[in-house]
C-alpha cells in the first residue's frame, strides 16, 4: 500500500492564506498628498503626517519605502527614553582625556551601516516632552548620540491629533517648526482599489534639469517678494498651544517653503500639491498669501498688453484673467490717453471673445467712466455690447428668482432646481 502524504499543518495553511491576502500590486495613480510627500522626501525635509488612527499612514510609508527601494526603520517614539535619541554615556579608559562618548542605539548604527534608508518616527504625538526635546537634534542635525546619519537617510514621522491619541501630547513649538506638516486623509476609491489588491505607486518626482536655475530664481523671488511687503510674516508664533504644535511661519519654515517651491516648480507639480506643501510649512494663512503672491507674479504686464491688444496672451484661469484686465484698466486710469483707452477696449473685446464674457463687465464699466469728452467711442465697444447686455440680463433674472423664492419662503437655489 502506498504511504499516505501527511496533511500539512494547519498553521502552514494559515500562513499560505495570509501570504495570498498580503499579495498586492501597485499602479501609477494621481494622488496629491502622495506627490506632496514624495516631493518633501526628495527635498530631504522632515515630514510629519497627521491623521486619525487607522487611516493608513504606516501602510503608506511602508509602500513608499518599497517604491523607493529604501530600507525602512520604524521607531515608536513614545516607547523610548530621551537617552535613546541623545545617546547613552559610555565610560572609556581615560574619561579625563577622551571624555565620555554617547553610544547610539542599534537602529541608528544599522542606518549608518546601510548608508541610506527611511527613518519612520511613529506615534510622535504620544511622546512626552522630554523625548520630544531629545528628538530636536535628530530631526534637525541627523545626529543620534555620537553618530551622524548619512545624507541618504530621509526622516518621516506620523502623529494622531491629541483628541484621538493615546495619552497624547501637543508637539513642542521647536519640534513642530522642524517638520513639513501634511494632513493625511483617506480616498474612498484608493481604499477600495487597494483592498482589491492594487495600491497607488509612490515615485520620486521627475525634476527637469533645464528648469533647475529658473526654479530656484522663481522660488527666491516669490518668498522674498512676499516677505519684503509683509515683514510681520517672517516670524509669527501662534498663541494657542495646539496651533504651536502645527505649521507656523519662521525663518526656518520659510526656508523650507522656498526649497519646496523650487522642487515643485522643477517637477511641474500642480497647484494643489504646492498648496499642501507651503501650507504645511508656514501654516494656512501665510501659505495662502504666498499662493496669492505667486498668482500676482504670473500676471502679464499691463503695459505689454496695451502695446499689442490683438496679440496679447491672457491667463486661462478666470480669476487671473479678471485680475489682468483690472490691472490694464488701472494702468489706463493712472495715465489716461486716448490711444491707451482705445487699446484697452480692444483688449477687453478680445478677452470677451476668447473667454467668459462676464469677466469683462466690471472692467468695461470702469473703463467707460475714464472717457474724456473729446474721445470718440471706439468700434471695439460694439463687440462688447452683447456680452455686457447678456450679463446684465442674467443678473436681473437671478435677482427676480431670488425675490420670488423669498416671497415663497424657500431658498433661491431650490426655486431654480425644479
Amino acid at each position: 500500500m502506498p504511504l499516505s502524504t501527511p496533511a500539512p499543518a494547519q498553521l502552514d495553511v494559515a500562513d499560505a492564506l495570509l501570504a495570498l491576502l498580503r499579495d498586492s500590486t501597485t499602479e501609477p495613480r494621481p494622488d496629491d498628498q502622495l506627490e506632496a510627500l514624495t516631493l518633501a522626501v526628495a527635498a530631504d525635509l522632515p515630514v510629519l503626517l497627521w491623521g486619525e488612527p487607522g487611516i493608513g499612514k504606516t501602510a503608506a510609508l511602508t509602500r513608499l519605502a518599497e517604491s523607493l527601494d529604501l530600507p525602512l526603520t520604524t521607531v515608536i517614539a513614545s516607547v523610548h527614553e530621551p537617552s535613546d535619541f541623545s545617546g547613552l554615556p559610555v565610560v572609556g579608559d581615560d574619561p579625563a582625556e577622551q571624555g565620555v562618548p554617547m553610544a547610539p542605539p542599534d537602529w541608528a548604527v544599522r542606518l549608518v551601516k546601510e548608508g541610506r534608508g527611511l527613518l519612520f518616527l511613529d506615534e510622535l504625538s504620544t511622546a512626552p516632552p522630554a523625548v520630544q526635546a531629545a528628538l530636536l537634534r535628530l530631526v534637525l542635525e541627523r545626529r543620534v548620540g555620537a553618530l551622524r546619519l548619512p545624507s541618504a537617510v530621509r526622516i518621516v514621522a506620523a502623529a494622531n491629533p491629541r483628541a484621538s491619541a493615546a495619552d497624547g501630547w501637543e508637539l513642542s513649538p521647536p519640534l513642530a517648526n522642524r517638520f513639513v506638516h501634511l494632513q493625511w486623509t483617506h480616498d474612498h476609491d484608493v481604499v477600495v482599489r487597494g483592498l482589491g489588491g492594487t495600491w497607488p505607486r509612490a515615485t520620486l518626482p521627475r525634476l527637469d534639469p533645464e528648469l533647475l536655475p529658473r526654479a530656484v530664481d522663481f522660488a527666491r523671488r516669490a518668498v522674498c517678494g512676499l516677505l519684503a511687503t509683509r515683514p510681520t510674516l517672517v516670524h509669527r508664533l501662534p498663541g494657542g498651544e495646539a496651533r504651536r504644535g502645527g505649521a507656523w511661519p519662521s525663518p526656518r519654515s520659510w526656508e523650507m517653503s522656498l526649497c519646496l517651491l523650487a522642487f515643485a516648480t522643477a517637477a511641474g507639480s500642480s497647484r494643489e500639491v504646492l498648496s499642501l506643501l507651503v501650507r504645511g510649512t508656514v501654516g494656512d494663512g501665510p501659505g495662502l498669501e504666498l499662493l496669492a503672491h505667486l498668482d500676482r507674479m504670473e500676471l502679464p504686464d499691463p503695459e505689454v498688453l496695451l502695446a499689442d491688444p490683438a496679440g496679447a496672451e491672457l491667463p486661462e484661469r478666470g480669476d487671473l484673467r479678471q485680475a489682468a484686465l483690472d490691472g490694464v484698466v488701472s494702468a489706463v486710469g493712472a495715465r489716461p490717453e486716448k490711444a491707451r483707452w482705445e487699446a484697452a477696449w480692444a483688449l477687453l473685446a478680445r478677452a470677451a471673445e476668447t473667454g467668459a464674457p462676464d469677466l469683462v463687465v466690471v472692467p468695461a464699466t470702469t473703463l467707460a467712466s475714464l472717457r474724456r469728452a473729446d474721445w470718440d467711442v471706439p468700434p471695439a465697444i460694439e463687440r462688447l455690447a452683447g456680452a455686457v447686455s447678456l450679463s446684465r440680463r442674467a443678473d436681473e433674472a437671478a435677482a427676480l428668482v431670488g425675490t420670488g423664492a423669498r416671497r415663497a419662503g424657500r431658498p433661491a437655489s431650490s426655486a431654480g432646481a425644479r
